[in-house]
């Protein structure tokens, strides 16, 4: 009977955890798309990052190189009503990535987007244009092109900034996650960029709806 009961434990764990991360998946409208992690590691119990972005708003297919010339100095500086975050690049690791990010922040086209999706002790994402245009569903939006995937064997740590994407690994686009823990089950399957320097506590006090008031770059010192 304890081993009949221990079964059924064990069973309806493994439901719970499947129907967790089709939950951090499903916000995309395009469902065969928007499983950020299809491949999601079967034989781990950890759940990753929602699929982030379905198949790109416009330009479908179109895969973007940025022109942004970068230092390696810069830093980006995310304010919101409950402090300032900021994350150093790492352009070694992820040269497109990073200069993308740059070229979008510069251009504002971050500044009011919010992070729309928290989950605890895991990663806060956004990033995401539908979320203050109402143009999508939140979660499916991006810039109207994609990024070529620029894995890498930069581990997530706490702290770390990386590109949310769907099934296919070249389908970045704007919308990034920042891991509230170590999730060493990600690497390698998503492009690392940064890590963040200063507001930590913020990353950690972030709630679903909180408002990137600006996204801005400065030069490091």
């Amino acid at each position: 009977m304890k081993s009949r009961l221990r079964r059924s434990g064990t069973i309806a764990f493994v439901i719970a955890l499947t129907l967790l991360v089709v939950g951090l998946q499903g916000c995309s409208a395009n469902k065969s798309a928007g499983n950020a992690t299809d491949t999601a590691n079967q034989e781990s119990t950890q759940t990753k990052p929602e699929a982030a972005e379905s198949t790109p708003t416009s330009e479908e297919g179109t895969m973007h190189v940025s022109d942004v010339k970068v230092t390696g100095d810069e830093i980006a500086v995310i304010t919101t009503s409950r402090g300032v975050i900021k994350f150093k690049f790492y352009p070694e690791a992820a040269p497109n990535h990073v200069a993308s990010y740059i070229e979008l922040a510069r251009a504002g086209f971050y500044d009011g987007t919010t992070f729309h999706r928290v989950e605890p002790g895991f990663v806060i994402q956004g990033g995401d244009p539908n979320s203050k245009t109402g143009a999508g569903p939140v979660g499916t939006g991006g810039p109207g092109y994609s990024l070529a995937a620029e894995f890498s064997k930069v581990p997530h740590l706490e702290g770390t900034v990386a590109m949310a994407r769907s099934q296919s690994p070249d389908s970045a686009g704007s919308q990034f996650y920042i891991c509230l823990a170590p999730a060493s089950f990600l690497d390698g399957q998503y492009t690392v960029f940064g890590q963040v320097i200063e507001g930590m506590d913020v990353v950690k006090a972030t709630k679903v709806g909180d408002v990137m008031e600006s996204v801005r770059i400065e030069e490091g010192q």
